[in-house]
């Protein structure tokens, strides 16, 4: 009975999720990868890998969607990449040189997923004054600081998203805003959810490669989150946007607050 209620739960948890991401384009890492430790008792490495190849699954389906409306800048999706993918491939190293089953990979991953869910949450409530205080300053920038300072927002997130699957989302499109204050929101979204893609794609086989992938699991999650996608998507306009991320944030300083502490 028990693993019957468990198997249902996985299903229900990803369409929940998918259609937090359809509704506000954030969440997906910030919120399964938590679910998944906190409520279902996930190791948190398998958590971390599982939902890494979750996110590559749910948001090649937004990449093709944003393809196909030209809302996505394949430059800065190139800029982003070149930063993240060398470090993705070093983190990865690294994490193979723990034992992810062990005390040392537990309390990293959980420490780096609770500091990235804390500054996720940051990053939603306080996203508008960023903006306003930091947006001027980084305007006046000549291109070619902008574009050495988009290596680096990706290089960051190739070294966080390894460890926590968390960043790709509200921090990746907090950069973006900052970097490139005339784009217009769909194509810094766009332009996000397409280095996501590549990006949790090579961390998820990493992680296959590390054996942190539980399989079953990862299809009740796409099982329930797909159609949570398309939910979430057409009743985005219907929500206020701010009171979702105020519930978002608060989420995920819960969360965060139970792994860390």
């Amino acid at each position: 009975m028990l693993h019957h209620a468990l198997s249902l739960a996985y299903p229900v948890s990803g369409f929940v999720v998918g259609m937090l991401v359809g509704m506000t384009g954030i969440g997906g890492g910030s919120l399964m990868t938590p679910l998944l430790i906190l409520l279902f008792g996930i190791s948190p490495a398998t958590a971390v890998g599982t939902d890494l190849l979750y996110a590559a699954a749910t948001k090649t389906a937004g990449t093709a969607m944003h393809g196909f409306t030209g809302t996505i800048d394949w430059p800065i999706v190139g800029l982003l990449a070149l930063g993240s993918m060398p470090m993705t491939a070093i983190t990865l190293f690294g994490l193979s040189q723990l034992d992810l089953g062990g005390t040392a990979a537990h309390g990293l991953i959980t420490v780096v997923l609770g500091c990235a869910l804390f500054a996720s949450a940051f990053v939603l409530i306080f996203r508008s004054r960023i903006v306003r205080y930091y947006g001027d300053r980084l305007a006046v920038l000549d291109p070619q600081r902008v574009r050495w300072l988009t290596i680096a927002a990706g290089a960051t997130l190739g070294v966080l998203v390894p460890i926590s699957s968390v960043g790709a989302g509200a921090l990746g499109t907090t950069a973006l805003v900052l970097l490139y204050p005339r784009l217009p929101v769909a194509r810094i979204v766009g332009s996000d959810i397409a280095h996501a893609v590549p990006l949790t794609l090579i961390a998820g086989m990493g992680h296959w490669m590390l054996g942190s992938i539980h399989w079953h699991l990862l299809g009740a999650l796409l099982v329930g989150s797909l159609p949570g996608i398309v939910l979430g998507s057409y009743a985005a306009s219907r929500v206020p946007d701010a009171a979702l991320r105020l519930i978002l944030a608060a989420t995920l300083l819960l969360a965060g607050g139970r792994l860390v502490f």
